[in-house]
């Protein structure tokens, strides 16, 4: 079978996505399926080398969305493991209706915690991060908004949005959570940062503040 990211290695037109996104049925558990409490949508964007004629907003292509454990499996497995992936490419897992943007509704008060990789660990930790997310394993109610795993060429980059920044019981039960579920070593490096932050200075990742627990 062929992986269904295939269609992703060639640019695709705006309208051409834009027309995808717009005729997309609206996904519900098939019988017998085990439903899960949120629909998801796998997102992919991929920025190519030299000048981007592309914004980011343009290069998010919505892959799939499911609402099963059984869905999610038929597409997950199917997908190419982000230790394969080359370049400057990202995977986003995000609840149906929200995009990967900071500027989402959803999204726009709240803030994302960050892991640095090594090379090689990305799929592990993504594998695990998913399966923790759609489990429900961090208990924080709603505010889970969704997940991307962030190929670069030096390391890779692992985060996990939520919705309110400034709720901190919340936010250090999402990071005492995430180190469990990824197995992070006590002297791990977390970082911590807010989507408004990121829309001042234009950076997902730059200046963040730093959390060592």
């Amino acid at each position: 079978m062929n992986n269904k990211f295939d269609a992703l290695k060639a640019e695709d037109s705006e309208d051409e996505g834009d027309r995808k996104e717009a005729i997309r049925p609206v996904t519900t558990p098939g019988p017998g399926e085990h439903p899960l409490q949120f629909n998801y949508s796998f997102w992919f964007s991929r920025r190519a080398p030299g000048k981007q004629s592309l914004s980011y907003d343009q290069n998010l292509k919505v892959v799939c969305t499911f609402a099963s454990v059984e869905q999610f499996w038929d597409h997950y497995c199917h997908i190419v493991r982000p230790s394969d992936l080359s370049g400057h490419s990202d995977y986003h897992l995000f609840k149906e209706g929200i995009r990967p943007m900071w500027e989402d509704s959803a999204n726009k008060a709240g803030g994302k915690w960050i892991v640095r990789l090594k090379k090689g660990l990305a799929s592990r930790c993504w594998e695990n991060l998913i399966l923790a997310m759609l489990g429900e394993q961090f208990m924080v109610g709603e505010e889970i908004c969704g997940a991307v795993i962030s190929i670069r060429y030096q390391e890779d980059i692992l985060s996990l949005w939520n919705k309110t920044a400034y709720d901190h019981q919340t936010t250090s039960r999402i990071r005492d959570t995430l180190k469990r579920v990824l197995n992070l070593p006590p002297n791990t490096i977390m970082e911590y940062k807010t989507h408004t932050d990121s829309i001042k200075d234009n950076s997902s990742f730059r200046n963040t503040d730093v959390f060592m627990r």
